[in-house]
């Protein structure tokens, strides 16, 4: 794993400065602690900061091929690397190292952008070929490595691992982009579709960008994209015995490396399927770590334990306070976006306590969105099933009468707070799936939003760029649909973000075995019995996992990191919440309403609303644009 940035001038080739490439690598320091490199030539310039992990004491990057008419700087994993080594020795290529990198080069040399199709594993690089005067700048088909562009003042395309790279050079705009902060207050997150920065973008996953010295860029292009349209044929135990092998396959080509290696284990159905998995084919005690809470019904650490003991791994807990909260400026600036995702603080205790041990970690992270394993996924299968048998007329009137005067009841029994249900069921599949994913309500947003902020976004909704990517999706069914948005939007937005980020932060290569390619195509093609059966999820991966794990972790109720954030806003960081309605750098932007933010806060403390997550979001959005540096 490893941080990368560079700088190209496409239509008029100009000199690059090697000091400028050098400090956006050093602002990114802690993706790779174990070496520096810089390349350029004219029009052109590379930078790669590296953490070890294959092929240590080879491999220096920027890397050039063979013939020296190819460099790279690179990113991530590739996991059949030997297999196309192989292939490509037939051709008669050469290797002079033992690492993936060069293989990646004299994969391009041989097939041009077709090589990445053959490439399996997570990565984003930035290839430049003298010969042809083109620089391919590509990303894995989950996301799972980061790629960050933007356009310079003096023509330059800028690109690097993370925002602060492209924050470390002076020409940088440092302007937000009101629908990027539309869609942050919506999700919690700013999605790969926006940046927070007008003018930066982010190369989408499964997409690369070929550019070339003497021509007008032109927009990225899909090499990959997952397809829900096909059902594959079998009976659920010829399925189960396929699904086996593929997870077996995808977990031990994972733990090839150079270095120390383990698991995160939460005690769930993924990350005890992943140990169990790793356990079957190590000759050694899997190292695994996790970590739990000083409150009872936020911990999980007892299943951790259980499955620890059942394969007899290293195992090393730790037990997080639900007072730490002061780590939340160090949270924030590993993201440099706002990002609200409240799990990120666990996380990052839990790459914390396994760098101590290991530099590469596997995590059981891509099992719910490829399986149907959220609720929000069981919930909409079946509310899928109410669409399809009631007129739309009758579930309007009803449903919505219903779920317009149904109180807004958080502090009740999940089975009375029947609001958000009754309107989706009145509605279509597409925004009803929207509304139950998005953490605020467009009339929420805009009763928190200025007039000024107001007429700047028109009428832009967050939830139509979700609505519209179910709609277009590949797939036969509403089940079919949620997924791809959630593989496609939820997943490279929130979940791989908030891993890469607080995994590199630490030096600790990531690694997500569930997320290979050939197991999620396998998982789309399942018929929806082997997804969702009644209520539960997953059905099939739970299936095939009971030779392997007890009842008890497979079927009991999914909990997930939780951060106590309510009673936070109630308790030690009441003040918090309070300062937000007169913070001063939030009131410079003019994008909110003080006595909006004011009634948020009090009805939360007040114990009549939980405005927690919102709250969460406007102390990190506060957060983040103090570290970035601008207001509006």
């Amino acid at each position: 794993m490893c941080g990368i940035a560079g700088l190209f001038h496409a239509e008029t080739p100009k000199p690059v400065d090697p000091v400028r490439i050098e400090r956006m690598c050093d602002a990114m320091v802690h993706r790779g602690p174990d070496g520096a490199g810089i390349w350029t030539e004219h029009g052109i310039g590379l930078g790669h900061r590296r953490l070890s992990v294959i092929d240590v004491e080879g491999s220096p990057q920027p890397m050039h091929s063979a013939d020296g008419r190819a460099v790279i700087v690179f990113n991530g994993e590739i996991y059949n690397f030997r297999e196309l080594r192989r292939e490509l020795e037939k051709d008669g290529v050469r290797f002079r190292t033992q690492g993936d990198t060069e293989m990646i080069l004299a994969a391009w040399q041989r097939w041009g952008t077709g090589c990445l199709e053959k490439l399996h594993g997570m990565f984003a690089f930035a290839l430049y070929d003298l010969d042809k005067r083109q620089l391919l700048l590509a990303r894995d088909r989950f996301g799972v490595k980061p790629m960050f562009m933007a356009r310079l003042s003096d023509g330059s395309i800028a690109f690097a691992s993370e925002l602060k790279g492209l924050l470390a050079h002076p020409q940088l705009r440092r302007k937000v982009d009101p629908a990027a902060l539309e869609a942050y207050m919506t999700w919690g997150y700013v999605p790969d579709t926006h940046s927070i920065l007008s003018g930066v973008e982010k190369l989408p996953a499964g997409h690369f960008m070929l550019l070339e010295q003497g021509k007008a860029p032109e927009g990225s292009k899909q090499w990959w994209d997952i397809d829900f349209t096909k059902r594959a044929s079998g009976s659920e135990a010829d399925l189960s015995a396929e699904l086996v092998h593929l997870m077996r396959d995808a977990v031990q080509s994972r733990m090839v490396a150079d270095v120390p290696l383990g698991a995160f284990l939460s005690g769930g159905v993924d990350s005890s399927s992943v140990v169990a998995l790793m356990s079957e084919a190590s000759e050694e005690p899997v190292r695994t770590c996790s970590i739990g809470f000083d409150v009872a019904g936020l911990d999980e650490t007892s299943y951790a334990k259980q499955i620890a003991q059942k394969f007899s791994t290293d195992h090393t807990a730790r037990t997080v306070g639900q007072n730490d909260f002061n780590a939340i400026d160090q949270l924030s600036g590993m993201f440099d976006e706002p990002f609200a995702d409240a799990s990120a603080l666990p996380t990052w205790h839990v790459c914390v306590l396994a760098r101590e041990k290991v530099t590469v970690a596997l995590s059981g992270d891509g099992a719910d969105e490829a399986f149907a394993g959220y609720r929000r996924q069981v919930f909409h299968h079946n509310e899928e099933r109410v669409r399809s048998i009631l007129p739309k007329g009758f579930r309007q009137t009803v449903f919505g009468g219903l779920g317009k005067y149904w109180p807004k009841a958080d502090w009740a029994p999940r089975p009375l707070r029947a609001k958000s249900t009754l309107l989706a069921l009145a509605g279509s599949g597409d925004e009803g799936y929207a509304s139950g994913l998005s953490v605020t309500t467009p009339e929420q947003r805009h009763a928190l939003y200025s007039d000024r902020f107001t007429k700047l976004i028109g009428g832009h909704r967050a939830e139509d760029e979700l609505v519209a990517l179910m709609r277009e999706a590949p797939g036969q069914s509403g089940l079919d649909r949620a997924q791809y948005a959630d593989l496609k939007f939820w997943l490279p937005g929130d979940i791989l973000t908030k891993v890469d980020r607080t995994s590199m932060a630490v030096s600790l290569e990531a690694r997500e075995p569930l997320l290979d390619h050939r197991l999620v195509e396998f998982a789309a093609k399942l018929p929806e019995k082997m997804r969702v059966k009644g209520s539960t999820g997953k059905y099939l991966l739970k299936k095939c996992m009971e030779r392997y794990l007890p009842d008890e972790i497979l079927y009991r109720p999914k909990q997930g990191f939780v951060t106590p954030i309510a009673e936070w806003f109630r308790g030690p960081l009441a003040g918090e919440a309070r300062n937000i309605a007169d913070s001063s750098l939030l009131a410079e932007t003019g994008w909110f309403s003080p006595q909006g933010l004011s009634d948020l806060a009090d009805a939360h403390i007040a114990g009549r609303n939980d405005n927690s997550r919102v709250l969460w979001q406007l102390l990190m959005l506060e957060k983040s644009l103090n570290r970035l540096e601008i207001t509006a």
